[in-house]
């Protein structure tokens, strides 16, 4: 008997389980998280049983203030803000890792670049950020202080991403710029950027920042988790389900499940910068042990809070979804 009541309240429970997600992106479009839309295309989310609302917010800082205000209940969004938020005492976890590295790219308008240098030179400059307190925000702040600088010595002026942020620079609103693809590769084929610092390949965010750095994620509050540990389980099983998908595709694969404003007009310079992308995602959603420690490094280094903060890491991430998803996804 007890044994039947107990089949019958998981049946119950699983019945109940949340199929609706309201889930906020940082810009949609963004290279970044790219992955989010092929799941999307593929139908994975679907085939999980789940309704996933996707709400563009167009930078990583919005989509982590509408997850605080309870407007969405997950987000893509990148590792940092994890850590971040942990130093105000809001436990915010990461549960699937899509991006290995954070593929930000600093560069200064090309008709500057004798004038900018180097990192040091943007002092009393205007740098375009996709958003005031995103990860590209971060990474400028990091180089900054790493080059002697404090972040208050430049302009920060927000231009979200794509087509937005290659006017921002086109038109000269900014004089230099931390931003993502496929807005990086438009502005060089253009001839109007010129490259400080890069990390979208291993070669460049070791050089940059050591070496692996988790960057795109999903990440929610743990109370959302723990309440909702069947359904963040079905997102889990779909994000793996779709980076293992993009394993050994070639650019015109991935291109093909895409909408086509994705490329901005030119589809030949999105298959370039597809294929200078392809490695910075994960191969199977996992976090290492190590890697999160980057992050944590980069933040103290200009945030006090987080400098002060006893910040335990073990606490910004799980694996135990996606070890779970590993199992059965094929």
């Amino acid at each position: 008997m007890r044994r039947m009541l107990a089949v019958l309240l998981v049946l119950l429970a699983f019945g109940l389980a949340q199929t609706r997600v309201v889930l906020g992106v940082g810009g949609k479009t963004a290279m970044v998280y790219l992955p989010l839309t092929v799941v999307e295309r593929l139908g994975y989310f679907k085939d999980e049983g789940l309704d996933v609302v996707i709400q563009d917010l167009g930078a990583g800082a919005r989509a982590l203030q509408a997850l605080i205000g309870g407007s969405v209940e997950v987000v893509m969004g990148f590792y940092d803000h994890t850590i971040q938020m942990q130093a105000q005492g809001r436990d915010i976890v990461a549960f699937v890792q899509v991006g290995r590295y954070p593929a930000i790219v600093l560069g200064v308008r090309s008709d500057l670049a004798d004038q900018i240098r180097t990192v040091a030179d943007l002092k009393g400059r205007r740098v375009g950020v996709t958003a005031p307190g995103s990860s590209t925000h971060f990474f400028l702040n990091y180089l900054l202080v790493k080059n002697g600088l404090k972040p208050t010595d430049v302009s920060v002026i927000g231009v979200s991403v794509g087509a937005q942020a290659v006017a921002a620079v086109q038109n000269k609103q900014v004089e230099a710029i931390s931003n993502v693809e496929p807005a990086i590769t438009l502005l060089e084929e253009r001839g109007l950027l010129k490259v400080l610092a890069d990390t979208r390949s291993t070669k460049g965010t070791r050089e940059v920042l050591g070496g692996e750095y988790p960057a795109a994620v999903l990440y929610t509050t743990r109370a959302w988790l723990d309440k909702n540990p069947e359904t963040a389980q079905k997102l889990v099983n779909a994000m793996v389900r779709g980076l293992k998908w993009m394993q050994g595709k070639t650019p015109e694969e991935v291109a093909a499940v895409l909408p086509e404003e994705y490329f901005l007009g030119d589809r030949a310079l999105y298959l370039k910068v597809l294929k200078n992308s392809l490695e910075s995602f994960s191969p199977n959603g996992r976090f290492s042990d190590t890697a999160p420690l980057r992050p944590l490094t980069v933040l103290s280094a200009f945030d006090p809070n987080v400098a002060r903060a006893r910040i335990d890491l073990k606490r910004t991430y799980t694996n135990a979804f996606v070890d779970r998803a590993l199992k059965t996804v094929k």
